[in-house]
């Protein structure tokens, strides 16, 4: 039994030891099992924040390169009706992902200080599933269905 409490020890000192680039090259995903926010999972969630807002970036450049295309003046009115209305839609997207963009860097900032992967209301830690799916998260999901039945409930008012 010792022996084998010696070996797990031994595989997780080495998967501890590597540096932050074999991290980044491997397939490695961040579990519960692991110290919470441990240099692994930091740097995991900064790669995944930068990525996510360089992906913005470029749909954001192909955008205006698009919009810059599609300046043509229509001569049916129609067409030119449906233009305006798909540059609206563009540019309301933009708005939304210039608006993701500083919650991104919001998160970012938090790995900075330290207090990123905790919830805002609590300061409880923020499932490592949730902060997976929605790395922007500051809240538990227990803190964000409390805040959502809390707007439900005076939206109605």
């Amino acid at each position: 039994m010792g022996l084998k409490k010696k070996g797990a020890r031994s595989a997780r000192a080495g998967v501890a030891n590597m540096s932050i680039a074999e991290t980044m090259n491997t397939s490695y995903a961040p579990s519960e099992e692991e110290a919470f926010m441990n240099e692994r999972q930091r740097e995991y969630f900064r790669k995944k924040l930068l990525d996510w807002k360089e992906d913005i970036l470029k749909e954001s450049r192909e955008t205006l390169a698009n919009l810059q295309n599609d300046s043509e003046n229509h001569p049916d009115i129609a067409d030119r009706a449906s233009s305006e209305t798909d540059r609206a839609i563009e540019l309301r997207s933009r708005d939304r992902q210039r608006k993701l963009i500083s919650k991104i860097d919001a998160a970012l900032a938090r790995i900075d200080d330290g207090t990123y992967g905790y919830c805002e209301e609590t300061g409880e830690p923020i499932s490592i599933k949730r902060l997976d799916a929605r790395p922007i998260a500051t809240l538990s999901i227990e803190a964000q269905e409390r805040h959502e039945r809390n707007e439900r409930v005076h939206r109605d008012d």
